[in-house]
């Protein structure tokens, strides 16, 4: 098995995020709607493209404030369609639009795409993919292991042996046991 911790070290762009977010509990919407669109965004290519393009992404959509993604109409996706600075994806980008909108309808419901999060937690990853795909749009096995292993909410993340795996166990909330992590119980 390949780890992420093996490339990361030292690399300008996979280093600091491996070091200071992979893994790492996210509870904050706008960051958990950004790393949703980046998984989505990544999908059939490497993560080294989305890194690079990660500034740019969060440019073009506004920082990926759910409020304003979910009054993107067709004017807004031919702006993205343009932007050479962006992953131009039309099918993915639509995707991105039509999950805020969903995670609009889901903060209205739960308070917080955190809090709906962690009223499921914990499930299988196979049960997460499931509720991922009932819930919203672009969901394949990959985008949900890969979106929930980088918030801290499936195990998998980093090695036993990795010096940010105890910063991250450090850093669970109550609700996030990392015994369940380890398990996957």
């Amino acid at each position: 098995m390949s780890w992420y911790c093996d490339v990361a070290p030292g690399h300008p762009f996979h280093g600091p995020y491996h070091d200071h977010e992979y893994g790492f509990p996210v509870t904050d919407d706008a960051v958990l709607f950004e790393r949703l669109a980046l998984e989505i965004f990544q999908a059939g290519l490497s993560w080294l493209i989305v890194l690079k393009k990660r500034p740019a992404l969060a440019a073009a959509f506004d920082g990926f404030a759910i409020d304003r993604v979910v009054q993107y109409g067709e004017d807004d996706i031919l702006r993205l369609m343009a932007d050479s600075g962006i992953i131009r994806n039309r099918r993915k980008i639509e995707a991105i639009i039509e999950n805020a909108r969903r995670l609009q309808e889901i903060r209205h419901q739960h308070g917080s795409f955190a809090a709906w999060i962690a009223a499921h937690h914990p499930l299988s990853k196979e049960e997460w993919v499931r509720l991922f795909r009932r819930s919203f749009v672009f969901m394949g096995g990959e985008v949900v292991g890969e979106f929930l292993m980088s918030i801290g909410v499936l195990a998998g993340a980093h090695r036993d042996d990795c010096p940010v795996q105890e910063r991250i166990r450090a850093a669970c909330p109550a609700w996030l046991d990392p015994v369940r992590l380890e398990t996957g119980n």
